[in-house]
């Protein structure tokens, strides 16, 4: 494929493309904002449009709870940037408010995607207005994801309540992504435990999650009492030994942000890897199956979010890069996969309030397949922005 960046007329051609995407990506945000108000949807559309968050545990129905909710505000300070129109930031700051009152609570705090909640609802809030109750939240939250530390092993339980034994001792491939908020909590106060977990969580990951391959498991157990690694496993892969699509851009993503948080190489090769053997499994369109194990002409489904994550993974690696020929080459691949998911994997006006289509939650649970979902629609606006514009700086 000609690289954009080496033909003038196409790199013209594909940034009108790209800004086009960005501004009907950022109209579907703005009429959210008039559906749901201050409210969430859930995580995944239903024939193609999102229903409210259904209520549970104490949580009424549109509250927040669940990992997926800062996506919302994530997309609102997004937009805002990209436009100035104030509507975007008020809402997005009504968002904060709620969570920093989230943590107050202690409302659904039992998990490792605190990151992904407060690095997009809270960090961001402050980093763009100086909200301190925001960065006091974020804080917070950081203190909150440092309990989960499970020594000796040194990494940072998953899901749910660290005395549940079918929980104890594992993690997974998505936690790379919540790390950053933990490296920000080092640069605000100072403290080095922050980063020196963030390390060695990461490490283990490397060390333990890619396969020889370079091939990722979706989830791994160590023993919580000696630290021993001890196997790994699936919980949305097609079986514990394939390839999670969406893990696998974890690892290209969440690998290539832990690099430039801590300049320890052992993460950029582990991004490297990944990204090889992601984009050497790709279909025919450059967007993912569901598990990298199916090839065209697989009726498999697609998953539109892990080819977002993975383009801007593949734009965090190509910074990374000192070669410039491997940069250049990682650039290309985002650029072709974010063209194919303006073409063929976006709304037609009216057909959805999801700004990404065909997105994969969870085949083996049978949810939310061929449907939008919230973690899609805000990376491929995030893959809009930082394409549209390089020197944007990102949330995480």
């Amino acid at each position: 494929m000609t690289s954009l960046s080496s033909a003038p007329g196409h790199a013209r051609a594909a940034q009108l493309e790209v800004r086009a995407a960005l501004t009907a990506a950022i109209d579907t945000v703005r009429r959210n904002i008039e559906r749901f108000g201050d409210r969430y949807p859930d995580d995944t559309t239903r024939d193609g449009f999102y229903p409210l968050r259904p209520a549970a545990g104490g949580v009424p129905e549109g509250g927040n709870r669940g990992w997926t909710t800062s996506f919302v505000p994530g997309m609102q300070w997004i937009a805002w940037e990209a436009t100035g129109d104030d509507v975007f930031r008020d809402a997005a700051l009504r968002h904060a408010a709620n969570f920093e009152e989230r943590m107050r609570e202690g409302v659904d705090l039992d998990t490792h995607d605190l990151g992904f909640l407060y690095s997009l609802a809270c960090i961001t809030a402050w980093r763009l207005t100086g909200d301190e109750e925001a960065r006091a939240a974020a804080i917070a939250a950081a203190d909150h994801l440092m309990t989960r530390v499970l020594e000796p092993a040194g990494i940072i339980q998953a899901w749910g309540d660290l005395s549940d034994p079918e929980e104890r001792g594992r993690t997974i491939i998505d936690s790379l992504m919540n790390m950053p908020l933990l490296t920000w909590a080092t640069e605000q106060t100072g403290d080095k435990r922050y980063a020196e977990a963030v390390l060695r969580h990461t490490l283990q990951l490397r060390d333990n999650m890619i396969r020889p391959d370079d091939t990722t498991y979706h989830t791994f157990y160590w023993d919580p009492t000696t630290g021993e690694p001890l196997r790994g496993a699936t919980a949305q892969g097609a079986h514990d030994d394939s390839c999670w699509a969406r893990g696998q851009a974890w690892g290209i993503y969440g690998f290539a942000l832990n690099y430039r948080a801590t300049g320890d190489e052992r993460f950029l090769d582990a991004s490297r890897r990944c990204a090889a053997y992601f984009l050497a499994h790709l279909p025919a369109d450059g967007v993912a199956f569901w598990d990298l194990v199916y090839t065209d002409g697989s009726d498999a489904p697609r998953d539109s979010s892990a080819a977002a994550i993975a383009v801007s993974g593949l734009r965090e690696l190509a910074l990374a890069e000192t070669d410039p020929a491997a940069a250049e080459r990682a650039v290309e691949a985002a650029d072709r996969i974010l063209a194919s998911l303006i073409a063929g994997y976006t709304p037609a006006e009216g057909e959805s309030d999801a700004l990404l289509l065909h997105g994969v939650y969870s085949l083996p649970a049978r949810e939310g397949v061929d449907e939008g979902n919230l973690w899609g629609d805000f990376y491929y606006l995030e893959a809009l922005m930082r394409t549209a514009d390089p020197e944007w700086r990102l949330y995480w």
